[in-house]
This record gives C-alpha cells, structure tokens and sequence, in this order.
C-alpha cells in the first residue's frame, strides 16, 4: 500500500545511547520482544524465509479480559538498517504497514517507526483515533525500548 493511500499515519522516534550492532540485534529479535515491550505477552515465530520472519504477537489481556492477537511479516535488511513489515492478519484494519529506520548519530542510534494504516468501517475506533493511539503507546514503547537496550549496552 502506497502512502498516497494511507488514511493514518504516525513517525515516531527516540535515540538509544548504545551501539547499532546491539540496538539492532535486540530489536530485531521478534521472539524476546515479550522482554522488550511492555505489551506483548507472546511472541511466536511461526515461519522464516530468506530474511522475512512471519510471527504471531499477542497482547497481554486488556481490561475486559481480552488477548489480542494478530501475525505479522517482517523482513530486516541489516544492509540499509531498515526494516518493512505488514500485517497478514490484520483485525480491525484494512491494512497496517510499519517501516523501522535506525541510523547512527552522535547521540547513538536514532530509532524511526513509520506506521501507515486504515481502519475497517466496522473498527471500534476511527483513524483519527487509532493514530493517537498508536502514537501515545508508540512513545511509550520506544522509551521502554531505549531504557532496556541503554542498560544491556551498559552491563556488556
């Protein structure tokens, strides 16, 4: 899906004061994002393919007691340090594609998440909503992201 179709949109990013051989690794390690974020109770890889890592993500239970889950693709490209991954499964949205961006600055690697997405008609939420909340729990995610990754760079 081009973004000249993409109805919600978000670009987030934060700096993580460690060394890109480490921030990738870690981040790019799908079955210890459990460990990595705070939302996900499981984290399963359910296909590898080349580069491309299909995987099935599960939210820990929100407050009706419900446990979202959904598969993804995912394809990394430590050559340009950029990743692309879709939904295959994609629940509330027609579609939701993410593009991962790490590049070295002198503060440490600068982590970019683009999210392109649309929400079906019969969604819970609209994408006005959904972007604001990708965007707040996306902010969330990544400072979590950047404490765990800063403090494994300073234990190594």
């Amino acid at each position: 899906m081009s973004t000249a179709t993409a109805v919600g949109h978000t670009d987030n990013s934060v700096t993580i004061a460690a060394p890109m051989d480490l921030v990738w690794d870690m981040t790019n390690d799908v079955e210890s994002w459990p460990n990595l974020f705070s939302e996900y109770a499981d984290a399963k890889i359910l296909r590898r393919d080349g580069d491309t890592v299909r995987f099935r993500l599960t939210l820990h239970p929100d407050e009706n007691g419900t446990s979202w889950s959904w598969v993804s693709d995912r394809v990394p490209d430590a050559a340009t340090r950029t990743v692309r991954a879709h939904r295959v499964e994609t629940g509330p949205f027609e579609y939701m594609n993410i593009y991962w961006e790490y590049t070295d600055t002198p503060e440490g690697v600068r982590m970019r998440w683009v999210q392109d997405f649309h929400m079906k008609p019969q969604a819970p939420v609209d994408d006005a909503a959904m972007t604001e909340r990708l965007n707040r729990n996306t902010r969330i995610q990544m400072n979590l992201i950047k404490e765990r990754v800063e403090a494994a760079a300073a234990r190594a």
